[in-house]
């Protein structure tokens, strides 16, 4: 998984031949693997530390709801599930992990409250299992097009700067298309990540025709040879019937111009709104059809079960996560670093 980020192979990337023997090779080798596992590590403490918020209110509550209980009753699933339903899990998602617990618990497979809470993680980690087969893929030709929808105020925009940083850095040329023409500030915001991380930005005045702008991209992406199209587009939910149906309309003009795109239609959800966002991904769905989503300010919140909830009720992908405001904090959406990452018991839990 994952590959859409490995960087584009060049004569630059052949490793050199090593004149000082087959051990120095091996040597090498065994460095760059220690420097990975330690990148790896420091990773994961941050993803540990940016979900402090949800685990406190998960994770914690259900560590003190077990503490000093030795057998499980009917008393302790009752509060496990108000706990898991009030962590944004939501309610047909708590259902189907306690089903499954009740049941092992009535078959006297789980006697404890410990191995209950390593269960509910492994439920968890399985509603992911379908996650083998969801990796965006490259066309054979033509750049790789991304619709990015959502609505105002959830960090679309700056996602959309941060993914084309991601592109860059693995070697893909990337364009941006401003089509939120609704709000002036959204069109300035994406020139300013064009300019930040060193791509190109199609942009026309505050009020033009999405469409149009969208049309004059293609043309001017065709003889330029852009690996990636990312195309960022209105979010006023509060005329959602209008804005609908210009996101078909929007769908629509790209795959006239490169037949087959989008290839990705991504929608990105703010985390701390809960709940709400089961509604949006929903009616986004029903009208472009989604193929990822994008959940940001996980940091800044202790609603992440949503990320569990929402997998499970859509099986849609989630692409990234966002983690905090710098760059590389979009992080790709990896469902056992999240889960272990979520269930982890101090910093010297290591995934």
């Amino acid at each position: 998984m994952l590959g859409w980020f490995k960087k584009k192979k060049t004569a630059e990337d052949t490793p050199p031949i090593s004149l000082q023997g087959e051990e120095s090779g091996s040597a090498g080798i065994v460095a760059e693997e220690e420097q990975g596992k330690d990148n790896r590590k420091g990773l994961f403490k941050r993803l540990q530390e940016r979900l402090s918020k949800t685990r406190d209110s998960l994770v914690s509550r259900v560590d003190n709801l077990f503490l000093g209980k030795k057998q499980i009753d009917a008393e302790l699933l009752d509060e496990l599930e108000e706990i898991l339903i009030t962590a944004d899990l939501g309610v047909y998602t708590t259902l189907d992990l306690l089903d499954e617990i009740r049941a092992k618990v009535s078959r006297q497979e789980l006697k404890d409250p410990q191995a209950l809470k390593s269960a509910l993680k492994k439920r968890m980690l399985s509603f992911f299992d379908w996650y083998e087969t969801t990796e965006m893929k490259f066309p054979e030709k033509g750049p790789f097009v991304i619709m990015v929808v959502g609505v105002n105020g959830v960090g679309k925009t700056t996602t959309i700067g941060k993914m084309a940083n991601k592109f860059v850095r693995s070697g893909r040329s990337v364009l941006l298309v401003a089509a939120d023409t609704f709000r002036a500030a959204a069109i300035d915001q994406l020139k300013v990540w064009g300019e930040r991380v060193g791509v190109d930005v199609v942009a026309k005045e505050q009020g033009a025709d999405p469409s149009s702008v969208i049309y004059d991209a293609m043309d001017y992406a065709a003889p330029r040879n852009f690996d990636v199209i990312i195309i960022d587009t209105a979010g006023r939910l509060h005329t959602k019937v209008n804005l609908m149906e210009e996101l078909k309309k929007i769908n629509r003009v790209i795959n006239k111009k490169i037949a087959g795109a989008p290839h990705e239609t991504m929608l990105i959800l703010d985390a701390t709104t809960g709940q709400n966002s089961i509604s949006q991904a929903k009616l986004f769905n029903e009208a472009v059809g989604l193929t990822g989503l994008v959940l940001t300010k996980l940091d800044g919140t202790a609603k992440g079960g949503i990320v569990v909830n929402i997998s499970h009720d859509f099986k849609i992908p989630i692409r990234f996560i966002g983690i905090g405001e710098k760059l590389d904090d979009l992080r790709d959406f990896v469902p056992h670093e999240f889960i272990e990452a979520l269930f982890a018991n101090g910093a010297s839990q290591e995934q």
